[in-house]
């Protein structure tokens, strides 16, 4: 399984950093590839969220659900076909890293594993003479990419304004 495992600090308290992340329609704000997302439930575990993604000559839906919530500090995602893949962003309270100024700050957290060999590859419509293991190739490294964009939109948005961010990849996917 290949994950990403990125962190930074936003200087919000855990309760507010946690009711903007556990509002996954707005993500496609901050993708690059995510162009809509359609929520089915209220946010709660079991609440299903259609995904769909464009990128190159290809577009798809993918299919998540969250599976734990532990407000304020996690959200717990997994896909649900197509590849075996989940995630979890995790908030935790570091006020000792709160800027002059500020009275708190958070240390958000983005974890996604996936399973690249578990793509269902009729599951996307390909152009003729491509492959899914050639499309495995070319996104692997996008993953990582967009993790990075993702989180630097989450805190501009948050905070009300763009800043200098220290991101900490902890962990990016094998042979990128």
């Amino acid at each position: 399984m290949d994950e990403v495992e990125l962190s930074t600090v936003v200087y919000l308290p855990p309760e507010e950093v946690y009711e903007f992340l556990i509002d996954f329609p707005r993500y496609a704000n901050y993708s690059k590839y995510l162009t809509d997302v359609r929520q089915h439930g209220d946010g709660s575990p079991g609440t299903q969220y259609d995904l769909r993604l464009a990128w190159w000559k290809i577009t798809h839906t993918a299919r998540s659900e969250v599976t734990a919530v532990d407000p304020p500090h996690s959200i717990d995602w997994r896909l649900v076909k197509d590849i075996d893949a989940r995630g979890r962003w995790s908030i935790e309270e570091v006020p000792e890293e709160a800027p002059e100024g500020y009275e708190t700050a958070s240390r958000i957290r983005l974890e996604v594993g996936f399973d690249p060999g578990s793509a269902d590859g009729s599951a996307i419509d390909l152009p003729r003479l491509v492959s899914i293991g050639w499309v495995i190739s070319k996104v692997k490294p996008l993953v990582l990419q967009e993790a990075e964009r993702v989180v630097e939109r989450v805190v501009a948005d948050l905070e009300g304004e763009s800043r200098p961010i220290e991101l900490v990849v902890h962990q990016k996917p094998d042979s990128i």
